[in-house]
């Protein structure tokens, strides 16, 4: 089970990627290894210190009971103290967002890859559409 953003890399320009572990509920786990999630509009914040995950999309588990979960929920992130203040010295001073770019199980446990990317203009993505489309031409020539 893996859900990727493929919307990040067309959006943003990823400098550099961090693992971290997702705080989740029992219902919320059961939903994610049947690969019920969505991370395009996600985004991650840092408050007090914490590092919190917004808008992720985690469906509800059809075999929940009353105790189900609220799909779009603040889910906190699991990282060092020293990760967290790196990441909030990028995303302050140089002006980068934190974009979740993969979810994930590893050894049972759900993973966040964590994208500090820097925001494309117009122009940029316009020269990625065009590299992308060399490309298949060359893939298809290829052939």
């Amino acid at each position: 089970m893996e859900i990727k953003n493929k919307k990040a890399n067309f959006d943003y320009f990823v400098e550099e990627s961090i693992e971290c572990g997702i705080e989740l509920k029992g219902t919320e786990i059961k939903s994610l290894r049947k690969g019920s999630a969505d991370i395009k509009d996600c985004f991650a914040v840092i408050k007090n210190n914490e590092v919190f995950l917004l808008n992720m999309y985690i469906a509800k588990y059809e075999e929940g009971n009353r105790f189900n979960h609220d799909e779009r929920r603040t889910r906190k992130l699991l990282l060092h103290k020293k990760e967290i203040k790196k990441l909030k010295e990028r995303v302050e001073r140089e002006g980068y967002s934190l974009i979740p770019l993969r979810v994930y199980l590893l050894k049972g446990k759900a993973k966040v890859l964590l994208g500090i990317c820097r925001g494309k203009k117009n122009y940029d993505k316009r020269e990625t559409i065009k590299e992308r489309d060399i490309k298949r031409e060359e893939q298809k020539n290829y052939r």
